[in-house]
C-alpha cells in the first residue's frame, strides 16, 4: 500500500461566497466521506485548516530562525484541508480523490508520499 496526500485548496473569495447552509452541507458530506474512508481501511489522517491569514512561518536565517505572521506563499489559493489515505496504486487513490472532490465541493490534488529509504 502507498500513502497519498489528497490536498484541498481554497481561496478567501470563494469561502466568503459560500452560504452557511451550503457550508454545513459540505461539512456533513465530508464527515460521511471520512466515515467511508475509515470503513474501507483507507483512512490514515485528515483535517481542515484555518485560513492562511492565521499561519505563522518559521524560516532559517544565519543559523537561527525568523518567525513571521502570515502565509509563506503569496497566492490567492491556499491549503484548506487534506487527507492522507492508503491505496494500492494511483488509480485507486484517484477514485478516492473523486469522492473527496464531490464531498468537499472543490478540486483535490493527489500526490504520493516518497518511499522510505531502505535500511
Amino acid at each position: 500500500m502507498t500513502q497519498y496526500l489528497l490536498s484541498v485548496y481554497v481561496s478567501d473569495e470563494a469561502m466568503a461566497n459560500v452560504a452557511e447552509a451550503d457550508m454545513q452541507a459540505a461539512f456533513a458530506a465530508v464527515d460521511t466521506f471520512n466515515a467511508e474512508l475509515r470503513d474501507a481501511g483507507a483512512w490514515v489522517f485528515g483535517g481542515g485548516l484555518h485560513p492562511a491569514n492565521t499561519a505563522t512561518v518559521v524560516t532559517p536565517k544565519d543559523r537561527d530562525t525568523v518567525v513571521t505572521d502570515g502565509p509563506f506563499a503569496e497566492t490567492k489559493e491556499y491549503l484548506g484541508g487534506f487527507w492522507i489515505v492508503e491505496a494500492p496504486d494511483l488509480d485507486a487513490a484517484l477514485a478516492i480523490a473523486k469522492q473527496a472532490s464531490v464531498a468537499c465541493g472543490g478540486p483535490v490534488e493527489v500526490r504520493p508520499f516518497q518511499d522510505e529509504p531502505a535500511e
